[in-house]
């Protein structure tokens, strides 16, 4: 497990000691530890791990999560909630406008290009409406081959505590793994679908706000809550170039409801203009490169109480931070 996650680690464009202010592509060496832990094992047998958990956990689940969080256990720091994003208040605000024109900037000789596959690291809070909510943390890897097969990489790691015990579910059970602890390795074979979000995203905003609408297999028109949904499903396949994160910038510009708010640093220590959108009982986050536009990461706060499941106002319900 050790040497799996140090080979994820040396891996990892963002080092620990590093910066965080970059987020480039990885290097040629970069490149084969990370061929190396996706390759070294043959793939898994089991069915692949889903980590979130939905508002329905059930009584037995939640027993079983407050047995870990109140039976004397004193190295669990990453079942707890990840504090919400602060906006820094010496910050200026940049209009999505204003975004759109440095993406369309930063596109203009098409590089870097666009690659199938992502890498993501993801929080998802577990509630139960008698017990303690719980954060599960992963960090997702997914590369293509030339053959159209892929291999996913599934391990249970918190950046906020490395080397610590990370929560990870099996079975409907919760329960602490060391950090680095590979949830699942799967590797698929060819696949050729043309439909969205399989297929490559178009780059001009009005072709791929109809890929957007049409991934979410769904005739209802694309609210600003369903674009975030459908932006989320993309960055989950596909690693995005340069023109379409321009594309989507400009798309993004023309969203109603989504207002900027000023700077960031992400959970990955990156430098970000953050944008909200203000739903009923939540609060998306969505956090752009100020000088690329990219899309680093976004989160969910819930803006009022909610008793019945053990939250507040301010808890993180989800995050997610992807990567080159």
């Amino acid at each position: 497990m050790a040497d799996e996650l140090e080979l994820l680690r040396r891996a990892d464009p963002v080092p620990a000691d590093g910066p965080h202010f970059g987020d480039g592509p990885l290097d040629h060496r970069a490149e084969r530890h990370l061929d190396r832990l996706l390759r070294d094992r043959p793939a898994a047998p089991h069915r692949r791990i889903r980590l979130a958990w939905g508002l329905a956990a059930s009584a037995v689940v939640a027993a079983l999560v407050s047995g870990l969080l109140f039976t004397g256990q004193t190295t669990a720091p990453a079942v707890a909630a990840p504090r919400p994003l602060v906006v820094r208040t010496d910050s200026t605000p940049v209009s999505l406008k204003e975004m759109a024109q440095r993406a369309r900037a930063a596109a203009a000789d098409g590089a870097p290009a666009l690659r199938k596959g992502t890498h993501v690291q993801s929080w998802s809070l577990g509630m139960s409406d008698d017990k303690p909510p719980i954060t599960l943390p992963e960090e997702r890897i997914v590369r293509w081959h030339a053959d159209d097969s892929h291999t996913e990489l599934v391990v249970a790691t918190d950046p906020r505590h490395p080397g610590r015990p990370v929560l990870r579910e099996a079975d409907g059970e919760p329960r602490l793994v060391e950090d680095g602890h590979v949830l699942s390795r799967q590797t698929y074979p060819p696949s050729w679908s043309d439909a969205p979000p399989e297929s490559p995203p178009p780059h001009d905003p009005a072709g791929l706000r109809a890929y957007l609408q049409q991934a979410r297999y769904s005739d209802d028109p694309m609210d600003t809550a369903g674009l975030l949904d459908a932006v989320t499903e993309l960055l989950d396949h596909w690693t995005l170039g340069a023109r379409e994160s321009a594309a989507l910038a400009q798309l993004l510009a023309g969203t109603e409801g989504l207002r900027p708010v000023g700077q960031v640093t992400d959970r990955l220590g990156r430098r970000g203009q953050a944008y909200v959108y203000d739903a009923s009982v939540t609060r998306r986050m969505l956090i752009l490169d100020p000088a690329t536009g990219t899309v680093l990461g976004l989160e969910t706060t819930f803006t009022t109480d909610q008793p019945e499941y053990g939250v507040k106002a301010g808890d993180v319900m989800e995050y997610s931070a992807w990567m080159r």
